[in-house]
Order: structure tokens, then sequence, then C-alpha cells
């Protein structure tokens, strides 16, 4: 049975959100402020006078109890249609009315009449919470006065809803008692506190403060903590099912969990603002980015033009978080894919807050700094000067020559080394403090993120300009044109989503040379940063090894899974037919991924996306409870059991689940459950529950009897 409590001063919805709830759930309501209102319409009705100056007490008190005791008093515990009867009569309205209303605090300020009310509500929650009462799922909801304190102090769930005065004020004056005026909240505070404290919570009760939620918030509130309850009940419960047998830490640790959910995504420290490094090939761009990260990142190579996008890492400097872009070599007056690598270094800049110009004090001013220099100035944006491979201070002489571009102080560094990159670091920080924020790299951390992964050249950075509706990455007919992982903030059916495109994958890693190794190493990152993995075929390709090996990479990562086969649009019927055979034997281990097949060049079909994306991040979040769980191992097992092995047959204890994203089923069973018997566990759990577009895990712990001493 699970007991709700809520408590709180008058003008905070106690009523309408704990019926709500009651029937969200279907347990029983029990209002108590209503049995204080019945109290006073009885005591007026038996012609006690309310209004003296000096009440009769025990008058009243034996009033109130013969209305308890001598069944004179009934009521409705159903949330939709709660009734107060007394004598069998509805006095639901009548205890309403502006006459009872000012005089329940007369009746309420009596102690002893608190005490008769205090021993029917403990009855009445007693009696409605068990299963065999109105409550279809055995609990009740009782709110009003003491209710978290004295009257139900051990109830499962003890919330003391609160909100500022003046908005309980203008709540209270929204509603219509009979065309009284509204009741004064003060006032009623005042009076009810002189035998009750309902303004801060007791120990172990829980305080919502309601004053800026509307009342779906307020509810969902109250929901997510009757659920957790249930949760740990239902823990408390199928624990007992394993007496007798031995646990280890491991296993105990699961049931004494209140709820172990998958990680969370919090929004982090907002970013102070975005740092592009921009400069000619070959100055040692990726060489500072990775020095600043304090990691290997960025790709580095000897090789002029291995960074081909415009790339975005999260960066801290003495205690400021920003955002630091990498860039392609910038060369003027070039064309291809050269072309579109510096397009990419120019948006770079326009999307950025500062700047840090990249020049190489070995090679010395070139007439592409000038060029450089000059769109600098166009973009208005605040440039810092950062002199590389200066690795000693005899060197430093050859920063002089960098004045010349007159773009202020230049700063003698060593990517390599890290000399002097805390000196420019802390200029950089300054400039991006005082700079106008136009940045569109600013990406909250709280976003869905989505990884586009597969072989090379298979579509993933046309599909990612065709989401975003612009040239964000470079597409060339050259395999691999992606090297490093992209971010980009994209709108799609008014959601924004996080998609990181990844570098395609050519051969094994450990076959892998260079530019390429390094490149493996960041599409896995990016997998494992990710929650939601496009994973891209090339549907007018046969598939290969490699393919499926990509996709494998991605499900034993336990991220959730959408199969996209692009270029399905030139397709002709017979190849089409091939694929869907292929299907049925290359996929059988993802037979549960949501499928999409479109056309990323053409944007055919690439509308059907969003749908699947949200199918599939659905089943990586969700949560069986452990009762519909067990209940449901409980049916399969009686229906299938598992196979006799040696005379013996292993049997399921009870089940759990341990996490969410991906799914993790842990199962205590009294000895080993085979493969297959594991599978159809699987099988079943998918047919029940859904789960499309995710993996889910499943663990056996064999628990053995105790011996008996």
């Amino acid at each position: 049975m699970i007991r709700v409590a809520i408590d709180g001063p008058a003008g905070v919805g106690k009523s309408s959100v704990s019926k709500a709830l009651a029937s969200y759930f279907s347990f029983a309501y029990l209002d108590t402020g209503a049995m204080y209102r019945a109290c006073a319409w009885w005591c007026l009705r038996q012609g006690i006078d309310l209004d003296a100056e000096q009440v009769d007490e025990q008058t009243i008190t034996q009033a109130v109890g013969d209305f308890f005791t001598e069944d004179h008093f009934d009521l409705s515990v159903d949330p939709d249609d709660p009734k107060v009867f007394a004598d069998n009569v509805d006095i639901s309205e009548e205890i309403r009315s502006s006459e009872v209303s000012s005089h329940v605090s007369a009746v309420s300020g009596i102690i002893p009449v608190r005490h008769v009310l205090i021993a029917a509500q403990r009855s009445f929650i007693e009696r409605e919470g068990s299963p065999d009462s109105y409550s279809k799922g055995a609990g009740v909801v009782a709110e009003g006065r003491d209710i978290t304190t004295v009257v139900s102090p051990d109830a499962e769930v003890r919330v003391l809803l609160t909100a500022r005065e003046e908005v309980r004020q203008a709540r209270r004056a929204g509603q219509s008692v009979q065309g009284v005026g509204a009741e004064n909240v003060a006032a009623r505070d005042k009076a009810d506190s002189k035998v009750t404290s309902f303004l801060s919570a007791a120990e172990g009760v829980s305080t919502l403060d309601n004053s800026d939620l509307t009342f779906e918030q307020t509810l969902d509130a109250l929901i997510a903590l009757v659920e957790q309850a249930i949760e740990e009940q239902e823990y408390r419960q199928y624990a007992a099912n394993l007496e007798g047998y031995e646990l280890d830490d491991e296993d105990q640790s699961l049931l004494d969990a209140d709820r172990i959910a998958g990680a969370s995504r919090q929004s982090g420290p907002k970013p102070v603002g975005v740092l592009a490094v921009v400069g000619r090939p070959n100055v040692g761009k990726s060489t500072l980015v990775n020095r600043i990260l304090g990691r290997r990142v960025a790709v580095v190579e000897d090789t002029p033009g291995v960074t081909r996008d415009r790339v975005s890492y999260d960066a801290e400097w003495a205690g400021n978080d920003f955002k630091l872009v990498d860039t392609g070599g910038w060369e003027a007056d070039v064309e291809g894919i050269e072309s579109a690598i510096a397009s990419q270094a120019q948006v770079a800049v326009q999307l950025s807050d500062a700047v840090v110009f990249v020049v190489d004090a070995q090679v010395g001013l070139t007439d592409t700094d000038q060029r450089i220099v000059k769109l600098l100035r166009e973009s208005g944006k605040p440039v810092v000067l950062a002199v590389n491979k200066i690795d000693d201070a005899a060197g430093e002489y050859m920063s002089a020559e960098f004045w010349k571009l007159g773009m202020g102080e230049p700063y003698a560094i060593s990517a390599m080394h890290g000399r002097g990159v805390g000196d420019l670091l802390d200029v950089a920080i300054e400039a991006l403090k005082k700079a106008d924020k136009t940045s569109g790299f600013l990406t909250p951390s709280n976003l869905r993120r989505v990884a586009l992964v597969g072989r090379p050249n298979v579509g993933k950075s046309s599909l990612l300009n065709q989401l975003a509706q612009q040239e964000r990455a470079v597409v060339n007919e050259l395999a691999g044109t992606t090297r490093d992982p992209i971010d980009e903030v994209v709108d799609i059916d008014g959601e924004d989503w996080l998609f990181i495109d990844t570098a395609g994958i050519k051969r094994r890693a450990h076959k892998l040379s260079g530019a390429e190794y390094y490149s493996s190493l960041r599409t896995q990152a990016a997998i494992e940063r990710s929650e939601l993995a496009l994973v891209l075929f090339d549907a007018s390709q046969p598939i290969a090894d490699q393919d499926l090996k990509v996709m494998s990479q991605a499900v034993d990562a336990g991220r959730a899974i959408v199969l996209v086969f692009n270029k399905w649009d030139v397709l002709d019927e017979f190849d089409r037919q091939r694929l869907e055979r292929l299907w049925n034997t290359e996929f059988d281990r993802v037979t549960w991924a949501e499928r999409v097949n479109l056309s990323a060049k053409t944007g055919w079909h690439s509308n059907r996306l969003a749908k699947a994306m949200r199918t599939a991040l659905e089943s990586w979040d969700k949560r069986i409870p452990t009762g519909k769980l067990n209940a449901f191992l409980g049916r399969i097992q009686s229906a299938h059991p598992h196979p006799l092995r040696g005379g013996k047959q292993a049997r399921v204890l009870f089940a759990t689940q341990a996490s969410t994203r991906p799914p993790r089923f842990v199962i205590f069973a009294t000895g080993f459950l085979e493969h297959g018997y594991r599978r159809f566990i699987e099988r079943s759990l998918r047919e029940e529950f859904g789960f499309q577009g995710t993996p889910i895990q499943v663990s056996v712990h064999i628990r053995e009897k105790r011996k008996r001493k």
C-alpha cells in the first residue's frame, strides 16, 4: 500500500492536485479538510453557538464525537467524484457555504476535536489504502492539516505543498465560494497555526514550492515522488523473495538502490564565448588546440591540410569555460577542396566571438598572412596574434617582424612545448569576455546528441548538410574528406539536436596510420559521446564487412540506433529486393533497430528521420517498474519454463531493471540460464514493452540456496 500525505497552507491547490494525483494512480482520495467542514456544519445544525466569545469546547467535542462514532458521517473516496454525507444525505455543497467556511477554525482549533478527527482520518487512510477498498492501485492520497506529521507520519510519500503568500491570495481570488469574496489567506494561516505548523516541513517531509509552477508541473513533480516510492516498495517486496538465498555485495546494492537510473543530461556552466583558431596550413593550429585542451583530440600531422572542417571543443582556462574551434588551413586563391576548406575557416570566424591568428615564426611573414589579416579586419572580431614555433627565449626576437601586420602585440609561443600559451590564453579570454556575443557554437549541453557514423563516402556529411540546410561540412567525392568529429545544432520539426559528423572508418584500427588512425579514434570517441548513432549505408553499393563492423561498434557501445540506407532513390526494384533479403540475414543482430531509406543528396524521405530518432531515444530511456516486470516474467516462465538439465531446472526468482541508456536488466535465478533462454527472455521483453531502436542488456545472477546449519 502506498500512502501519500500532502499538507500546506491555504491557496496552494492541495485539493485539486491531490485529486488529480489519486486519479492518475487509481488511488483513493481523502479530503481531511472536508471532514473539518462537515464537523462545523454538524455543530451548527445541532444549534451550537460557534460565534460565542467563549465557545463551549466540551459540547463541541461531544457533538463531533457522536458525529463519527454513531455513524452519522460518511464520505466517498472517489477522486473524480468526492462526496461527504451526513445521515446518508449528500452535504458536499453545503459544507462549502460561507456560513460553514467562516466557522471551521472555531471547531478545528479545539485540541480534543482534532484528536477525534485524527483518529477518524487514520482509520479512513488504513481502510481506503487496502487492496480490497475503492483503490484499484492499493493506495490513498490524503491532504489536509497535520497530515504529514501527526495523522500519517509514516506515509510512504509526505509532501509540504507551499507557495508565496501573494501567489496564494491571487489563487484564492480566482476561486468562487458560492459568490462570497475571496478568503484572506493570511488570516486563515494565523487561525490555523494556533494548533498546527504547516509553513515549514518536518524532518523527512519533501517541500514543493509551486509559486512559479503550473498545475501540470506540480502534478508531474508529485507523480515522480510517488513512482519512486512505489519502486522502493517493490524492491523491498521482491527482496523478500530472496530469503534463504545468499546475496553478495553487488546484489545487495541493486536491492538497496532507490531507483538506479541512467546518467541524466545536466547543463554545464555557460561558456564565456567562442574562440576560433585560424591561420595558414601547417602553422600549428591543431597542435595549439591540443595544448589548450590538455589532450590530443585534434588530428596533427606534418602534412598540410590535415584539418579540413571547422571543429569545436569544450575548453576551460582559469575557471572560464569556452568553445574552442579548430579550422582548416586558410589559403587564398585556391580551388576545389582547398577552397571549401578555406570557406569553412571563414565561416568559423563569422560565427566566433574572438580569434587567435596563428603564424609561423620559422617561415616568417607571408603574403597569405597579409591577405588573412585583411579578411580578419573585415570580420570586426577581436584578434589575438600568436607567433608559433618559438621554443626558447633566444628566438623571441623573431616575433618582432609580425608587428607589421597591425594586429597588436604578437605573442611568442611554442604550441608543441606549451611555452607562452598561458599568457596567450589570458589575453584571449579577456577578449572573449569583452566581445559582442554573435557565435553559433554555444550549444546547450542538454541537447540530444546524435553521431553520424559509417564507412567513408556513404553520405554522412551530405546528410548533415541536408538536415542543417546549409553547407556545414566539406563534401567531396574524395573519400575520407571528414577526419575530425564536427558538432552542429540542427533544428528538426522545431526541436534542436546536436549532430556529430565523424570521419569514415576504412580499415581495422591497427592497420591505420597517421591521420587515418587518429580519425578512427575520433569516430569511436564520437560514438561514446553520443546518445543515438545514425549508422549510414550506401544502398547503391554491396554491404561490406566494414559496414557491419561500424554498426556493431555502435551497438556494442550501448547507443540507440537508427539504420540509414542512403541513395535508396537510385535503386531499381531488383536492388531493393536484394537489400530486403540481406536485412533478414546480415542484419539479424539488429532487427530491433529503426530503419530509414532516404537520399541525403536530394533530401528524399529525410523527413522520416525525426520520428525514428525520437522512438529510438524513448526506448533507450525507458524504465519498466519492478512489479510490472516481475509479473510479466512470471507469466512467460509459467508458459515456457527453463529446460531441465541434469534433472534440475533453473528458476527465475525475480528481476529488476538496474539502469537505462541502454536498458539493463538483472535477473536473479536459482541456476545457470542457457544462452537460448536468455535470448527468449530478451525477445519477450521487446514484444511486451517495445524497446524499438535500442539494445537491451540482460545479465543473470545465480543465487545458491543457503545450507541450513
